[in-house]
């Protein structure tokens, strides 16, 4: 494809009452929006009036909260909200084209059960389903009854075999294989049913799956890790991947590498999409935007503030500093996200902030780009990057919900529609038209057909 044919991907990355880590506080905010179905039906419908691709729910498989830091936990907005399947599900009812991206652990979920669920969303609505896959870097194994929270290498050891298994399930039937001829007595045509009989290392599963194979054949795979095994991984299985890049030439340098990969591994450039975050602050001028960020920033309490920091610091003690003290450097290694620990801190390297300096910056985006400007401004951001080989669209992080995502589907995707770089109306009504992806192949059909008994075979007829 042409730089001429190109068109610019949009999603709504969502955070119940905005990404802003204060933003429960705003009076603009739905302070109740992790449990309100109202907020979130407003929030999508909004976004498929700007015509974007898809929307996103951040999301846990278990509550994460730090119980022995009250003055953090009390103001922990992420303590309710919904489970993503159930609430996309839901709104994909009140909607026609927009797709629904819900994130789903590797680490801590079960491929099956995986499978299934995705596969049901993608029949529910319509083919507008994706699959954000996480290996999960919070330690949440206390919920899980595990005995620990597995090494980052083992992490994605898991996810390799995971989604294998996975792709595996949703191809136990061709497309065609439900003829449902009542004339024949015949329900499903067993030619075209192939058995999965998978044996790993980390899982063994028979199927078949118990549901069709799905209206896009694979709901689109979606993938977030940055390290190393995370961009190898996506590169040989996500179909889009979410970023977080500070400058220009860092997004530049892993957009070249992870379309560098996707050769060994068949692939074509455009069968991987790299799609940053941003968080737009706006205003009808530069001080206006300016204004309107202090006032965001203004909402952190420096109980919250050091709460952040700790985070970032574990395992170094903080007590004797200051908030105007230059941050110190991070811990080396962590057994979470490696990629959000070498974006902070390769910040603290580049331009030696302060304590306060280093918070506001996580506080907002929490590692993503921050611009804060007129929608003009905003547009030509997303124009750079887009043009100069940086991103093939944005995920677009709204500080406040509902209003965020409202003034930049007003302000910003007209600006964008007028120089041509995004769509007026939608290309197709499934989630891979209209981001031009693929429909998958049957990867088992060309494998030679299990043999089954029929005793095996009717119990799924």
């Amino acid at each position: 494809m042409s730089n001429h044919d190109r068109k610019l991907r949009l999603g709504a990355f969502l955070q119940a009452t905005g990404h802003h880590v204060s933003a429960w506080l705003h009076p603009d905010a739905q302070a109740d929006a992790g449990h309100n179905l109202e907020h979130y039906k407003q929030v999508v419908q909004t976004a498929e009036r700007g015509k974007f691709d898809m929307v996103f729910v951040a999301d846990s498989p278990g509550g994460y909260a730090d119980f022995t830091d009250e003055a953090t936990f009390k103001q922990n907005a992420k303590a309710a909200h919904f489970e993503p399947i159930t609430l996309w599900s839901a709104l994909s009812q009140v909607t026609e084209r927009i797709g629904f991206v819900a994130t789903s652990t590797t680490t801590y979920e079960d491929p099956y059960t995986t499978a299934r669920k995705f596969a049901s969303l993608d029949w529910i609505s319509g083919g507008r389903a994706g699959w954000n896959v996480v290996t999960t870097g919070a330690d949440v194994s206390a919920n899980f009854s595990k005995p620990a929270h597995l090494e980052h290498a083992r992490r994605y050891d898991r996810a390799e075999e995971y989604i294998d298994v996975v792709k595996g399930l949703w191809d136990s039937y061709e497309d065609d294989a439900f003829v449902r001829d009542r004339d024949a007595g015949v329900y499903l045509d067993t030619d075209k049913f192939h058995l999965l009989a998978h044996e790993g290392e980390h899982f063994q599963v028979r199927g078949p799956l118990n549901i069709a194979r799905s209206p896009q054949g694979y709901p689109v795979i979606v993938q977030a890790g940055a390290s190393e095994p995370g961009r190898e991984l996506a590169a040989r299985t996500a179909e889009v991947i979410f970023t977080a890049n500070l400058i220009l030439g860092d997004a530049q340098a892993f957009y070249a590498d992870i379309k560098a990969r996707l050769p060994r591994y068949g692939r074509r450039a455009e069968d991987l999409l790299v799609m940053p975050g941003i968080f737009p602050v706006l205003g009808g001028t530069e001080a206006e935007a300016a204004t309107r960020y202090e006032a965001l920033q203004s909402l952190v309490h420096p109980s919250i503030a050091w709460g952040i920091l700790r985070r970032h610091y574990q395992g170094i003690d903080l007590s004797g500093y200051a908030l105007d003290d230059i941050a110190p450097p991070l811990p080396n290694d962590t057994n979470g996200s490696k990629s959000r620990l070498k974006l902070v801190s390769d910040l603290i390297e580049r331009d030696r902030p302060t304590l306060r300096q280093l918070y506001r910056q996580v506080s907002t985006a929490r590692g993503h780009l921050t611009s804060v400007g007129t929608p003009e401004q905003i547009a030509d951001v997303i124009q750079t990057w887009f043009e100069q080989g940086a991103a093939d669209g944005f995920n677009i992080m709204p500080p406040i919900l509902p209003t965020g995502l409202t003034d930049f589907v007003d302000q910003v995707v007209p600006i964008l529609q007028r120089r041509g770089l995004f769509r007026a109306e939608y290309e197709g009504r499934t989630l891979r038209e209209n981001l031009g992806l693929r429909r998958p192949e049957n990867g088992l059909k060309s494998r030679a057909r299990t043999t089954v008994s029929p005793e095996a075979i009717g119990a799924h007829a």
